[in-house]
């Protein structure tokens, strides 16, 4: 089984869907204008003002509702975690240190498709109980007009984050107990399992509370970590910076195949990590109450750089200053012996603070995932025995994540996650002209003075679509 999965994920991710990825955030970018880049100062501002204001967008739920700042919370729990600490320090090592150079190259282009969905989702969201839901498998049935697409998103995406997904975030986790405390992978899964299925029975409320509090704070502890650790070896960043260039683009290296592997792996580890362009985030993004689409749109552009540029390069940077990329480790492990031997003393404080933080970042993913298929199951068919169904099938795969071997769990992760993109990528690339005109309409209304919001008049071509953004349309 193993090999097949490899030989499927191979054709799907090494080739199909990096290409696919690199194309669309170009294009993206383009034509948007740069969004992502020319407007990271209205970003900052939109996040600051979402924490401290309740929400008040149309449609407002009132105090069910879920801020903006909550949802892009929701997000990060989902894109911090493994991809940050174990997948990093396993693109490194199979595609060496030029494979950074390209996690950074696609959460700069990929954030331009990262707004477009994000928008889009805000755009065709529709009012759930006690919250708004949305994502790709809404705003393509309602804005392509294909059910037929859009179960079949929704039946991916619960494949890809209820199960692969969290089947890769509990295995990490067993992993780095397992290789710090000898903490028994079975008995870990198991405590993984029952407090999963306790979070998960609690709703969108808790989960986005739990995001909120949790991931905010080992955030800010493990990037502190990382500056410590950088500065202890401030003299060393140089040589590191010449190092993950001169291997991206193969200079001094004896193969040109060195250079495709890293793109390959940086664009692969990076996607895992930042889910730009994946139909992943928009499903939070569509809870926030919001006065127009692209505020969220957005806020949900800056949560890639949040992941890829700042906790990835952290990851990357302590890594590569260790050296013990070199050593033929390779996951969480290395993360773990690389923070080990740049702590020093012969202690494994390091491997002990990786353990507790990799508990933390990967269990609110695994948390924040199980939205994702919660929502799109309930697209396909509102039924509370199905989804009660699903929360139990969730912490049963949960369980069997934790006890499987690494290569298999990363091996379905990536054909799901890639077909999944795959399919959300070209659902935007036809609708993304709807995410520029309230790009425009946004623009225009800031430099009006105003705060800006959204009427569904603007494109009366989908008016009756956009049920969330009528004049009428409120509790």
């Amino acid at each position: 089984m193993e090999d097949i999965i490899a030989s499927v994920s191979s054709v799907l991710t090494d080739y199909v869907l990096v290409v696919s990825l690199l194309i669309v955030a170009i294009y993206f970018t383009f034509y948007t204008r740069g969004v992502q880049f020319r407007m990271i100062g209205e970003m900052c501002r939109l996040l600051a003002e979402s924490g401290k204001k309740a929400p008040s967008g149309r449609g407002s739920q009132g105090s069910r509702s879920v801020s903006s700042f909550q949802a892009f919370a929701i997000s990060i729990a989902s894109r911090v975690g493994t991809g940050n600490l174990a997948g990093v320090a396993t693109a490194i090592a199979l595609g060496g240190p030029g494979s950074v150079m390209w996690m950074w190259i696609i959460a700069l282009l990929g954030a331009s498709s990262a707004f477009v969905e994000s928008t889009l989702a805000q755009l065709f969201k529709v009012k759930g109980e006690g919250s708004f839901r949305g994502g790709p498998a809404y705003y393509i049935q309602k804005g392509i007009g294909k059910r037929w697409w859009a179960v079949l998103f929704a039946v991916l995406i619960t494949l890809t984050f209820g199960f692969a997904f969290n089947s890769v975030q509990s295995n990490t986790i067993a992993n780095a107990f397992d290789e710090c405390f000898s903490f028994p992978r079975e008995w870990m899964s198991l405590i993984l399992s029952v407090a999963t299925l306790a979070i998960v029975f609690g709703g969108i409320r808790s989960i986005s509370r739990f995001s909120e509090i949790v991931v905010s704070v080992m955030a800010v502890a493990y990037i502190v970590l990382a500056i410590v650790i950088v500065a202890l070896n401030i003299d060393r960043i140089p040589e590191v910076m010449l190092m993950i260039v001169e291997n991206a683009f193969g200079v001094g290296q004896a193969a040109g195949g060195a250079i495709g592997m890293g793109v390959i792996m940086g664009v692969k580890r990076g996607l895992f990590s930042n889910e730009a362009g994946e139909g992943s985030t928009p499903n939070a993004a569509a809870t926030a109450d919001v006065s127009h689409p692209v505020k969220q749109g957005l806020i949900q552009t800056l949560g890639v750089y949040t992941d890829t540029l700042v906790i990835c390069t952290a990851t990357a940077f302590i890594i590569l200053c260790s050296g013990m990329f070199l050593e033929g480790h390779d996951g969480i492990v290395l993360t773990q012996k690389a923070i080990d031997a740049e702590l020093g003393g012969g202690h494994e404080y390091g491997s002990m603070f990786v353990s507790v933080a990799i508990l933390f970042f990967a269990f609110t993913s695994i948390v924040a995932n199980y939205y994702y298929g919660e929502t799109n199951i309930r697209f396909i068919y509102d039924n509370d025995r199905i989804i009660g169904i699903y929360r139990l099938l969730v912490g049963v795969v949960v369980y069997l994540g934790g006890v499987m071997s690494l290569d298999l769990v990363w091996g379905f992760a990536d054909i799901t996650m890639a077909l999944m993109t795959l399919c959300n990528l070209a659902a935007i690339i036809m609708l993304g002209r709807y995410a520029v005109v309230l790009l425009q309409d946004y623009t225009r209304q800031r430099k009006e003075g105003r705060n800006p919001v959204y009427e569904s008049s603007l494109l009366p071509s989908i008016s009756s679509e956009t049920e969330c953004w009528s004049k009428d349309c409120v509790d």
